[in-house]
């Protein structure tokens, strides 16, 4: 297991879970361990980093950013069986359980990525003959694991850009807080960064970036 950061202590109890559910799920299983103090470089404990590609240091996904934003870690204990994607497209079961210290606050996140493609392949070869479907429960949601802050913000200001329909050259200002407050509600701001990297697919300048975060804070 990678694990040369150093893990503070309330997550330390947690290393020897990695390296147990690692041994049991198998190599086509990736296990990570996060710590919420530090998004930007969260990972500090992972086996079979090659399912996402990831290793330690690796930013907290654009999933965590969303519950972490909401608040939602708190109040749950865990996601099971979503959909999860590597940086190269690869598809993933997913699935999220939230660590709390004593008083219910969010200290880390225990992650298991499944590569289910040999699964499928398998899956495809009995359909054949049996017609077999077996999907996925996920309610919609797509986790990216990205091993860079860059990937994780590209991603997210991508995507809410292209569902919008209208290029950043002709949106209206209106169009341009509406995809700010998107960007917040996806917890994006949390990443360090992130005013620089929104204002540049935008085309306003840094300045205009916070203005329009301001209205959403205010909400205007």
């Amino acid at each position: 297991m990678q694990r040369e950061r150093k893990v503070n202590a309330a997550l330390a109890k947690y290393l020897p879970l990695v390296d147990f559910l690692a041994e049991v799920l198998g190599n086509d299983t990736e296990v990570v361990l996060h710590d919420v103090e530090d998004v930007d470089h969260s990972v500090v404990a992972i086996r079979n980093g090659h399912v996402s590609g990831r290793g330690l240091g690796s930013p907290a996904t654009n999933v965590v950013l969303k519950i972490m934003q909401e608040g939602r870690g708190s109040k749950v204990d865990y996601l099971a069986n979503y959909r999860g994607m590597s940086a190269e497209g690869k598809a993933l079961r997913s699935s999220t359980f939230f660590l709390h210290d004593a008083k219910r606050k969010l200290i880390g996140i225990l992650c298991i990525n499944i590569d289910t493609g040999k699964l499928e392949q398998f899956r495809d070869y009995l359909d054949g003959f049996v017609r077999l479907n077996c999907e996925i429960t996920d309610g919609g949601i797509v986790e990216r694991l990205s091993n860079s802050v860059e990937e994780v913000a590209f991603d997210s200001i991508e995507t809410i850009i292209r569902e919008s329909g209208v290029s950043p050259r002709r949106m209206s200002q209106s169009e341009k807080i509406m995809i700010v407050r998107k960007l917040s509600e996806g917890g994006v701001f949390l990443l360090k960064g992130a005013i620089s990297r929104v204002a540049a697919k935008l085309q306003v300048s840094e300045p205009t970036v916070y203005r329009y975060l301001n209205s959403v804070k205010k909400g205007i």
